[in-house]
């Protein structure tokens, strides 16, 4: 009988390479190929290959020359001023150990396609940090397997425990952000996030949620927003908002790319930033100060989040632990001309 795979572990312990060959009924070469990337390998021998590591282990020890001195860096989207920050963080680390930096990107998608991680294997890099990217169960399987650390910077989903994370205060900021808002006497202030799966859309919701809820103030849904991380949303939000009945008098935008589409939308419309609407952003992006009159947001520290997860890497590369395997960075509300209190009574 041809083997499959689902044999019980002889011993627990992890396989080799010449064990998995023998357990798949292939040559050493074909398993090696699969370890280290190689695509010349038939999709169904790949997966009986992959169900093995996964099953059984395969943790070879990483020796010096094993790996290219290289850190990985992988975006969802390569984009704007925030990938500016994150690079600035990572190169820093990068120069102090005398390594080169390597940037992909997954063209808007938040999950590696296929043959990714097999591109990552062929350069050998000595780790990878994936930005407001996730993985799929197989692809951190995999990541595991090889011995190769993996990771997340501002990530988008729920976290692995087995996965090192740096992010930051989402909630405390979405917390500040209305806070300040209904501070100024507000009561009508519209959220914009960005999609619904992702964690740092999730926790800013909850943090405006709980500032008005904390400050007695119902949240009306027509008020919540649900668009994307860019200038268009938060153009194309505003204008759905500006038609209510009863507009809102602020907007909490869910990053300063949709901040500028609110600017966009109430300039449209004939309205002035701040005394007909106030606005406020997240990120605190250097544009933030561009704008005019110039935004209010919530300062999320990008560069050194990048840094932090670059330290942390190179630590697990090493073959040690950091001091965290989860870091949140605080956040912090700069206030400038964007906001002020609402033009009359609501």
């Amino acid at each position: 009988m041809a083997p499959t795979g689902e044999e019980a572990p002889l011993d627990g312990a992890p396989l080799t390479i010449a064990q998995l060959a023998e357990h798949a009924g292939v040559s050493i070469a074909t398993v090696s190929k699969v370890v280290n990337g190689r695509l010349d390998v038939a999709p169904d021998t790949r997966a009986l290959i992959e169900s093995l590591i996964r099953r059984h282990g395969y943790r070879r020890k990483r020796r010096a020359g094993d790996s290219a001195p290289l850190l990985e860096v992988v975006f969802h989207e390569l984009r704007g001023l925030y990938g500016v920050e994150i690079l600035g963080g990572v190169e820093h680390v990068a120069r102090d150990h005398n390594l080169g930096v390597v940037i992909s990107e997954l063209q808007g998608r938040h999950t590696p396609g296929r043959g990714w991680f097999e591109d990552v294997l062929t350069r050998r890099p000595l780790g990878v940090i994936a930005v407001h990217s996730g993985l799929t169960v197989e692809q951190s399987d995999q990541f595991r397997s090889r011995g190769m650390p993996l990771v997340l910077l501002d990530p988008t989903g729920d976290l692995d425990d087995e996965i090192p994370s740096v992010g930051a205060g989402n909630w405390s900021g979405g917390l500040a952000a209305t806070r300040h808002l209904l501070g100024l006497g507000h009561h009508r202030i519209a959220v914009m996030t960005g999609p619904a799966h992702m964690l740092s859309s999730r926790a800013r919701l909850d943090g405006y949620r709980t500032a008005m809820d904390m400050a007695g103030v119902p949240v009306d849904p027509a008020l919540v927003c649900v668009g994307g991380h860019r200038i268009a949303d938060g153009r194309h939000l505003t204008r759905e908002l500006l038609r209510l009945p009863d507009p809102p008098t602020a907007v909490f935008a869910g990053d300063d790319g949709q901040a500028l589409g609110v600017y966009q939308a109430s300039a449209e419309a004939g309205l002035r930033i701040p005394e007909d609407l106030s606005v406020v952003g997240f990120d605190d992006l250097p544009m933030a100060e561009w704008n005019i009159p110039p935004l209010t947001s919530v300062r999320r520290p990008l560069k050194e989040m990048a840094v932090a997860a670059a330290t942390m890497l190179v630590t697990l590369s090493q073959g040690e632990q950091p001091p965290q395997r989860r870091v949140e960075l605080a956040t912090e509300l700069v206030v400038r001309s964007s906001t002020a209190a609402p033009r009359a009574t609501e």
